[in-house]
């Protein structure tokens, strides 16, 4: 297949982990964070971190979207589907996320709740003109990569005129989670995870472009090489962030040149900025509130925030006790630094968010490193 086969070539994947090894001085370590989820799947899935030397380590970072969100939103989409009883539409990761007193929007459909599953914002939009007395109202989170949909269908919304459809607006920005998470690292915390460049999102990038992360690389001085999801992908970009590091480089490069430009999608970015403008704050799951860091309705499309429709209010609730998804998500810890961790916490029965969501940490380690893990015992 054409641009997937190409990428998963076994003999061009040890050619690179040669060069890695060549290239990886043997005086130094080096810890690169994958920012999105889609790579921390692609390196369990493929063994990646078998390939590469010892002292070179890979980091999950906070890249999946339904893991930074936090519990107390996921408690206002429960109270829309239970108290205001509108029609939740969600993508189908929101539905066991874990909320307060062990609450989820799949345990609120079992007690009567409207909540359904979707594929897209335009399925939300479907069900609203098809239920014209039912107040639908579409859950939208995501990256970059899902926000120009979510501002179509409020487009759309306006145009026909539909008065019973709204959105429950959760969108984040990328840049402002790499810039929270180096901001840690620079403060000495002890806590704090010492990085030396990033893997930066692929998806995200086909939108907002590789400028955006200029300003981190050349303020942080932290290289960051933008790569696809495929194995060959995410090693060629490991290699090119070892060359800069070595070279006492701090540029943004981008590998995924077949999907990515500098300037990314401008006619994406044009409907998003004609919809949305920044929040003062957001709060996520694992990193606290940050200023600029996610999306609200503009007041010009006020009539379809969900928001000020209902009249919700936003309250932080703490995690789960046992639960490291917190730390995990700012690459303190590991998976299996989780007491949790394949015992108490597994995708039939998920704690934390990065357990349930397919592009979480632990999920995805679940899913292809216990074997790894078995064999090596």
């Amino acid at each position: 297949m054409k641009y997937v086969d190409e990428f998963r070539d076994g003999q061009l994947a040890r050619g690179l982990a040669t060069a890695i090894a060549a290239q990886a001085r043997p005086d130094r370590r080096y810890a690169f964070m994958e920012f999105c989820g889609g790579h921390t799947h692609a390196i369990s899935r493929y063994g990646i971190s078998d390939l590469l030397p010892a002292n070179v380590r890979m980091v999950h970072g906070p890249g999946c979207p339904v893991c930074v969100l936090p519990i107390g939103r996921i408690d206002m989409a429960i109270a829309l589907a239970l108290e205001h009883e509108v029609t939740l539409c969600n993508y189908g990761d929101c539905l066991r996320v874990p909320a307060t007193d062990g609450e989820s929007l799949l345990k609120a459909k079992s007690r009567g709740g409207d909540v359904r599953m979707v594929y897209s914002a335009a399925d939300a939009l479907k069900i609203a003109r098809a239920h014209p007395t039912r107040q639908v109202v579409f859950f939208a989170i995501g990256f970059e990569t899902t926000t120009p949909p979510t501002a179509v269908v409020i487009r759309q919304a306006a145009a026909e005129g539909l008065k019973n459809f709204s959105v429950f607006c959760c969108h984040v920005l990328t840049p402002a989670a790499i810039v929270s998470i180096l901001e840690s690292s620079g403060q000495g915390k002890a806590d704090a995870v010492l990085l030396d460049g990033f893997i930066g999102p692929a998806h995200v990038s086909t939108v907002i472009g590789s400028q955006p992360y200029e300003a981190c690389a050349m303020k942080y001085r932290k290289p960051v090489v933008i790569a696809g999801f495929e194995p060959l992908d995410v090693m060629q970009a490991v290699l090119m962030l070892i060359r800069q590091v070595n070279e006492g480089r701090a540029e943004v490069e981008n590998e995924f040149t077949r999907a990515v430009t500098r300037e990314g999608n401008r006619k994406a970015q044009d409907l998003v900025a004609d919809v949305f403008e920044l929040r003062a704050s957001f709060e996520w799951r694992g990193l606290g509130s940050m200023a600029d860091s996610a999306l609200a309705i503009r007041p010009s499309y006020a009539e379809f925030d969900a928001e000020l429709r209902f009249a919700l209010s936003y309250r932080t609730v703490a995690d789960h006790k046992a639960c490291d998804c917190g730390a995990i998500l700012r690459g303190v810890k590991q998976p299996r630094d989780c007491r949790l961790f394949g015992t108490v916490c597994t995708p039939e029965n998920p704690v934390g968010s990065c357990m349930v969501s397919s592009e979480g940490a632990c999920a995805a380690l679940y899913t292809y490193g216990r074997a790894a893990q078995q064999n090596s015992h």
